[in-house]
């Protein structure tokens, strides 16, 4: 079936329109956790390093299992994804207002809610890159606004909720709203072209005869004469060891015409073996050369200094950069602000200031006299030295202008993929990209827990801030010694592996 041409239009805002939605619906709750967390620990009396493993989860299984979404977003389409994947949020999120005991949350809130938030973000992503193409800057922007917007509104929501009907109450009307992500889902039409019929699914016993096609085309005929040729001989064999008698040859000569067409079955069958036995070895010998293409890849990404200082700088990142978006209330509540003085959730402040900077940093980064690299360096270190600023602010005004500094620093995902393109070139973004968002992910989960472990021993968040912002800086640093201009490899493009012109010439002999 082909598909259309991307229409920078049309149909395709009201699909930034659902996709926002879809992004704000899933991420709302689980980026303002932190209201959460101060009610979980409350409510199961467990350290603040295990209790935090609940929102660490939620972040961080959907960028560890992000080929997993990709797969399925690619098998089954972005409306059947979505749909499934709202049920699957919905569902975590009322499944977690029955949860009796920590554990329990980290498989209802952290894995089944964190997953659907996975395979949701990746569908959006994919169907509004199929529907816009010079525009498609515009439209991933906007739609990746919603979790912003989410993490404000569902900061004060939350808290809300929580006063009126309770942790329970408040987690089933919040997976209530979550089932709307089905209505957003229904209205994902799959861009293909109407007057094409759809394709017949193969049924099972034809599929051997389509190999045997492509194999007759293809096939090395040598081998396979080959092959054929010891089939006959063992035939012969066979023949020889059973001929023990007259009696067979009188056998022979009374055989009818029907007899000997059935004789001809297993030749014909043994032939479709060898076919089949020729085609399986051949597709086993691509399938390796794309596993070796792909590790000879793997390889040449990480002998660019600038790629492995990246990936060092963005575990490093999530590692202190995400745990004050799921702690700061409970920082503030650490510090004695009293909850009167709040006039806004600290949360919503990092959210909405997260919205700001990704749409201010990446507007900067289109500008030709800005290093792209430099900038993400510059907020690095800046942010690293707003964490080791946080032990010092004890009221909710510093606290409060702190959380802004951060969120709008926390914006620098947006120029993330700029970064990466400007390191690794373009032709190789999708697969470093890839293996940076797993390091993302791996960060998102080890992050908070390590914060609440630092408090869990010491009894005060100063010494987990300090790690946090020291963490930051660091990665910062390692990556800008990478990035001078005595180490830059990042304007080099690495010339193509020689698996990848060996895989070809492979594929064009089967």
């Amino acid at each position: 079936m082909e598909r259309k041409k991307s229409p920078d239009g049309g149909w395709g805002w009201v699909i930034v329109f659902v996709s926002f939605f879809t992004q704000f619906l899933c991420y709302g709750s689980p980026l303002a956790v932190g209201v959460l967390y101060i009610e979980w620990l409350d409510a199961f009396g467990e350290g603040k390093g295990k209790t935090a493993w609940v929102g660490s989860l939620a972040s961080g299984v959907g960028l560890l299992a992000s080929p997993v979404c990709s797969l399925c977003v690619s098998s089954f389409g972005a409306r059947s994804v979505t749909i499934f994947s709202g049920f699957m949020v919905a569902g975590g999120l009322m499944l977690s207002s029955f949860a009796p005991n920590i554990y329990f949350l980290f498989f209802s809130y952290g894995i089944i809610v964190g997953l659907g938030c996975g395979l949701l973000y990746t569908a959006t992503v994919t169907i509004t890159c199929q529907y816009f193409d010079s525009r498609r800057g515009l439209a991933l922007g906007l739609i990746s606004t919603g979790s912003s917007v989410g993490l404000f509104i569902y900061a004060a929501l939350q808290r809300m909720l929580i006063d009126f009907y309770g942790l329970d109450g408040c987690l089933l009307i919040v997976g209530a709203l979550a089932l709307n992500i089905l209505a957003c889902g229904s209205l994902m039409r799959p861009l293909q072209v109407s007057n094409c019929p759809l394709p017949e699914k193969p049924a099972p016993e034809n599929v051997l005869d389509r190999y045997s096609i492509y194999t007759e085309r293809e096939k090395n005929q040598e081998e396979n004469i080959n092959i054929l040729e010891k089939s006959y001989n063992n035939e012969a064999k066979c023949k020889g060891a059973l001929a023990n008698g007259d009696w067979k040859q009188e056998n022979l000569l009374h055989k009818s015409p029907t007899t000997m067409a059935h004789a001809k079955e297993p030749e014909t069958y043994r032939q479709k073996v060898a076919e089949q036995t020729y085609f399986c070895k051949q597709f086993a010998k691509r399938k390796w050369q794309l596993y070796k293409n792909y590790c000879g890849e793997t390889v040449s990404l990480f002998k660019n200094k600038v790629f492995s200082a990246l990936f060092i700088a963005i575990l490093l990142f999530d590692i202190g950069g995400f745990p004050p978006s799921l702690l700061m209330e409970d920082v503030a509540r650490s510090s004695s602000v009293k909850e009167e003085e709040s006039i806004m959730p600290l949360i919503s402040i990092i959210g909405i200031m997260t919205a700001v900077g990704k749409l201010l940093l990446g507007i900067l980064a289109d500008f030709k006299w800005i290093n792209t690299l430099y900038l993400y360096v510059a907020t690095l270190i800046t942010m690293g030295l707003a964490l080791c600023a946080i032990p010092f602010a004890k009221s909710y005004v510093t606290l409060a202008i702190l959380s802004a500094i951060l969120g709008f620093l926390t914006g620098n995902w947006s120029i993330f993929p700029y970064v990466t393109t400007k390191t690794v070139g373009i032709e190789k973004l999708a697969h470093a990209y890839g293996i940076l968002m797993f390091f993302a992910g791996l960060g998102n989960s080890l992050g908070p827990p390590i914060i609440g472990w630092f408090y869990d021993w010491t009894q005060t968040y100063d010494i987990a801030f300090y790690f946090s912002g020291l963490c930051v800086l660091l990665g910062g640093f390692i990556l800008l010694l990478a990035a001078l201009a005595p180490w830059d490899t990042c304007e080099k493009q690495l010339p193509k592996p020689t698996p990848t012109t060996f895989f070809y010439k492979v594929a064009s002999n089967v």
